[in-house]
């Protein structure tokens, strides 16, 4: 076993537990559309200054990706952040998500089908 895949990434848990009652509250109007918020990238290139690139989409569902996010620690750690939520969880059981970190640090959460909805 690879012990550095083994490993829980950790490097920006802090940062999005920070931004945790933000992001719960973009799943919750997700209902009304596609939402977004512009984060500091700043914060980011402070964790992990050797990191070239932050983006990522992480489409999650019943508290598990359902894309490849294992090149990302930012979106495992997302997703860890997510799962640790009441509120999340709870919407994560109900719909799927789709959480985009672009390029220019804007994070955009959208809601997915319903779980009755999902195949």
């Amino acid at each position: 076993m690879d012990i550095l895949n083994s490993m829980t990434p950790t490097v920006y848990l802090s940062l999005w537990n920070k931004y945790r009652p933000v992001i719960v509250h973009l799943m919750l109007a997700a209902g009304d559309g596609p939402q977004q918020y512009k984060l500091f990238s700043h914060e980011f290139k402070a964790l992990a200054a050797k990191e070239k690139t932050f983006s990522f989409v992480l489409q999650a569902f019943r508290g598990k990706s359902t894309n490849g996010i294992r090149k990302s620690f930012a979106a495992q750690d997302l997703l860890s952040m997510l799962n640790t939520s009441r509120k999340a969880s709870e919407q994560m059981e109900k719909y799927g998500f789709e959480f985009k970190l672009d390029s220019q640090f804007v994070l955009h959460v959208t809601r997915l089908q319903a779980a009755d909805e999902q195949s």
